[in-house]
């Protein structure tokens, strides 16, 4: 069933071999409630605690390839969720710090086993908007939640050089940005096309 998403995902265009290696790597079924085991491989995105989603595997592996991930990156994700996008990341060879504003959820991803196999991930509860000041500048940035305006704390902690890539909009509608700052630290904002997320709130939900 992993290789069958693969190949779906190769004919909606995702290029990257690395990319697509990570999705078939990773048992999906694992991240959801067992209500939903038997449509884990399935193109589709499902709810898991607190109100969240875990995204469909195109999205992931879309903002995944956005980000021209290198190995050895530093990457910070918002919004751990499930923790499925940080685990096709932390596939790939990078150091990801994570954060993840829902209590419940943080405490509960903690606990999940298939977590221990990945060393290279550092998970964070707090808010996202604030990203982690202390352990920046990080090469590559993710948002896996749409917020209403690009967050500036998240800028400023992108090494001239790196990309972002974030969802920007409400529920009227919502782009996929994919922003890239340059060595004098001006950025470059390209619209990558409608995407649907759950909203990118601030502060941290106890």
């Amino acid at each position: 069933m992993r290789r069958q998403l693969v190949q779906l995902l190769r004919e909606k265009k995702i290029k990257d071999e690395r990319v697509l290696a990570a999705i078939e790597n990773i048992p999906r079924h694992f991240f959801l409630d067992p209500a939903f085991e038997h449509h884990a491989y399935e193109d589709k995105a499902f709810p898991i605690l607190a109100g969240q989603t875990i995204s469909q595997p195109y999205t992931v592996a879309y903002q995944t390839e956005l980000l021209e991930i290198k190995k050895f990156d530093k990457v910070l994700e918002i919004g751990t969720g499930s923790a499925y996008q940080a685990c096709v990341l932390a596939e790939l060879g990078i150091t990801l710090f994570t954060i993840e504003r829902q209590k419940d959820l943080y405490e509960h991803v903690g606990k999940f086993f298939f977590l221990k196999k990945y060393f290279n991930i550092k998970r964070f509860y707090g808010d996202g908007y604030e990203g982690l000041p202390s352990y920046g500048p990080f090469d590559k940035i993710i948002v896996t939640a749409a917020a209403p305006y690009i967050p500036p704390k998240l800028v400023e902690q992108l090494k001239p050089g790196g990309i972002f890539v974030i969802p920007v909009g409400d529920d009227k509608g919502q782009k996929m940005l994919k922003i890239t700052k340059d060595a004098a630290g001006n950025l470059n904002t390209q619209e990558l096309g409608a995407a649907s997320f759950v909203p990118m709130l601030q502060g941290k939900n106890y």
